[in-house]
């Protein structure tokens, strides 16, 4: 299955746009389908590899990682290979009416794996269970969501969070936000809200923007430096992103100038587009901000057996420029007039084609669920494994660095 699958990813949110963690599916049972045996495990098999193949035993960090299950299955060693910390085991309501089931739903528990349940019932949900439950999922377009709402507050048991799903738009989410609920999404986050655009770029951002320009034509460190110097918290956002853990150095960076001797022009044009995601004072949206530089990091994952390293790195900035305009609030347009990209990136960013392109539209379709997303990578002749690894690496790539 995993062989000739592809993974779908869709964030959960807290009431400030933070990404808490993503449910995962396989693309062919997105949209409520339930998922059979088969599936499942082939799914947890390919999420406990990703998982458990890191030195630190766990990929996205802090993260949560929801996975649907079945109680028959609760106790198959491959749902356990799976990592206690973050995995949350989400089962339908309607599959916990045996006592055989009940008995998996705690075992599951004893072992220290998070329990969500979904499509329930609130009022009429047997509260001697709930003590085992870490979350409970309910349509926000439910007719009677207030009435689950008020039976959720009903059981005062603050160790159990209620997510709201088939959270489609901004106003369906400020009324999650204001009652404190975590939301899954869908593509949401990936749609502007009305009212908080901004007509031209502040003053940090044009600042970022020359130093990219200055980058791209090897200007002298000192020179950098000095414009660095008009904003401390600039230069302090900068050295943070350089010294976090997912650019692998060995040694702390202290300055701009120790940077570039140690590590060259290439790897700071990155840096700066970092720099310029986070620098927006309207509108700032964690989760777009997260988005883009998993997005910029799967499209270089993608690239790597394909292009020089160089080469790659630049489809990094491509993937975190991609989302520039809905990250500043700034027309497409409007950014790159401002500074001089490489025609191979300007072509990727405004019509997904060139050297670049076809990598950037596969790591965008991936995130959209398209159903292009087989066609498009079978003409990168790159196969479902390889795009699926890519994308987890990204996930946890993403985790290390200090946004």
């Amino acid at each position: 299955m995993q062989e000739e699958n592809f993974i779908v990813r869709e964030p959960l949110l807290n009431a400030q746009e933070r990404v808490l963690g993503y449910e995962l599916l396989w693309q062919r049972h997105t949209g409520g389908a339930r998922p059979d045996v088969e599936s499942i495990l082939s799914l947890a098999q390919f999420a406990a590899e990703q998982l458990n193949d890191t030195e630190s035993g766990a990929l996205l960090g802090e993260q949560l990682l929801f996975l649907e299950v079945i109680p028959g299955l609760l106790a198959d060693p491959t749902i356990c290979s799976l990592p206690v910390k973050g995995t949350v085991l989400a089962l339908r309501a309607a599959d916990l009416g045996t006592p055989e089931a009940v008995e998996a739903l705690k075992g599951a528990k004893a072992l220290g794996y998070s329990i969500s349940v979904r499509e329930v019932d609130l009022p009429t949900f047997d509260r001697a269970l709930v003590q085992y439950v870490n979350y409970f999922e309910v349509p926000v377009t439910a007719g009677d969501f207030a009435a689950q709402v008020q039976a959720y507050r009903g059981f005062s048991n603050p160790a159990v969070r209620l997510v709201a799903r088939k959270v489609s738009s901004w106003q369906a989410y400020d009324v999650c936000a204001t009652l404190n609920l975590f939301c899954f999404v869908g593509k949401l986050h990936l749609t502007p809200r009305s009212g908080n655009r901004a007509r031209e770029l502040n003053p940090a951002q044009a600042m970022i923007l020359q130093l990219m320009d200055m980058v791209r034509q090897n200007a002298d460190v000192k020179q950098l430096e000095n414009v660095l110097k008009r904003d401390a918290a600039l230069s302090y956002k900068l050295l943070r992103y350089i010294n976090s853990a997912g650019f692998g150095l060995g040694c702390e960076i202290q300055s701009l100038k120790h940077a570039v001797t140690m590590l060259g022009y290439s790897p700071l044009y990155r840096w700066l587009a970092l720099l310029l995601a986070t620098a927006t004072t309207t509108g700032y949206s964690p989760v777009l901000m997260q988005t883009a530089v998993i997005r910029g990091r799967f499209a270089e994952l993608l690239g790597h057996a394909f292009l020089p390293k160089n080469e790659a790195e630049n489809l990094f900035v491509a993937g975190m420029f991609s989302l520039l305009d809905k990250l500043l609030g700034v027309p497409m347009e409007d950014v790159l007039e401002k500074i001089q990209l490489s025609e191979s990136v300007t072509q990727a960013l405004l019509t997904r084609e060139g050297i670049y392109g076809p990598f950037l539209a596969l790591a965008e379709a991936c995130e959209l669920n398209s159903p292009e997303v087989e066609a498009m990578a079978t003409s990168l002749c790159i196969g479902a494994e390889q795009v699926n690894e890519a994308h987890m690496a990204a996930l946890g790539w993403a985790q290390t660095v200090k946004l």
